[in-house]
């Protein structure tokens, strides 16, 4: 027996030996090939950020702020950005115009969110800010926006001139199906980069959120030429009363996208238990936040001073927890207006 040790020894460090031999140069010539990457596109921005606008309120019902200037932003928006690779400046309504006007020269999109108000100052802002995206396009800069619920409905009643061409409808608190407009073409669209598989699934299962009390209907929008001359619709909803309504449509001239559902919650928000969290509806997020931060990419030829956007972004604020005292969110981050005027 130890006879047949002895003799295994001297095999086992030969085999080594060989391996040593005939496998290393393999690994570092593989590794060597790691070192030579392929170019990034120049044509793209690979650094985006992205401008959210605050809403009024505390997203808690002044459970976490009851002050009447206070303002938030749902953190759940950030982080819808950050998941597709960008980072976010907040762009609070209340800050005097001309801090609006040179934050929104620091980001490479926008995001206008759900909420509530329709009126007084927030409305201003609101169609002021979507007034700028229209001229930097129109100016040759590719400056996307993203209207979600609240949002879309803003863009209705700006677009069409019309405070009041909102109707009602019963979707609060509501998972959903989307069903695709006929014949729609899904490339460059916000649904460009879903799969057959999944747009089925859509049509199908309830995989976006619904939270609205208001909305228009497609024959209301085709109806209204400044809508129709604007806006192509891709899909429609129902609501809890059989009700349609539109819930997606994109601009057919600039890089402008309005859903009245909520890409954001399936993956961030637990508030509520209507909120789909399946795979599918966590792909469905995960879609429509790559395509508006690849829209953002565009914006190749906005990159201003590194100072300013690290003085700006929203990592120099800290979220609440809005959950826990029953808010609206998990998480929310809460502005109110500086004594002084920001330097940027």
């Amino acid at each position: 027996m130890q006879m047949e040790t002895n003799v295994l020894i001297p095999f086992f460090t030969i085999f080594i030996q060989l391996m040593a031999t005939h496998v290393k140069p393999q690994i570092i010539e593989s590794q060597l090939n790691f070192l030579s990457c392929p170019a990034t596109d120049p044509a793209l921005n690979y650094r985006p950020v992205i401008g959210i606008v605050s809403h009024p309120g505390d997203g808690a019902s002044g459970r976490l702020n009851n002050s009447s200037d206070v303002s938030y932003i749902a953190a759940s928006y950030v982080k819808f950005a950050e998941m597709a690779g960008a980072r976010v400046i907040p762009i609070i309504y209340t800050e005097p115009p001309e801090i609006i006007n040179q934050k929104l020269n620091l980001v490479n999109g926008i995001i206008f969110t759900g909420g509530w108000s329709k009126k007084g100052l927030y409305f201003e802002v609101v169609k002021g800010i979507f007034e700028k995206v229209l001229e930097k396009n129109d100016a040759g800069e590719h400056f996307p926006l993203l209207a979600i619920c609240l949002g879309f409905e803003l863009l209705t009643m700006i677009i069409s001139k019309d405070n009041n061409i909102l109707e009602e409808f019963s979707a609060s608190h509501q998972a959903s199906t989307v069903q695709f407009v006929e014949n729609i073409k899904f490339e460059g669209t916000v649904f460009g980069r879903f799969s057959p598989v999944l747009l089925k699934k859509m049509s199908t299962h309830c995989l976006v959120m619904q939270n609205h009390r208001f909305g228009i209907s497609p024959e209301r929008l085709q109806a209204n030429n400044d809508l129709c001359g604007f806006f192509r619709i891709l899909t429609t909803s129902v609501d809890k009363k059989n009700k349609v309504y539109v819930s997606s449509v994109q601009a057919q001239h600039y890089p402008v996208t309005a859903l009245q559902w909520h890409p954001e919650k399936n993956v961030f928000e637990w508030g509520s238990s209507q909120i789909p969290h399946t795979e599918d509806a966590i792909q469905v997020t995960q879609h429509v936040a790559n395509y508006f931060v690849s829209e953002a990419r565009k914006s190749s030829n906005n990159k201003p001073a590194t100072s300013k956007v690290l003085d700006n972004l929203i990592y120099n604020y800290s979220p609440s927890y809005a959950g826990k005292v029953r808010g609206s969110f998990e998480e929310v981050y809460l502005f109110t207006p500086s004594p002084t005027v920001s330097s940027l």
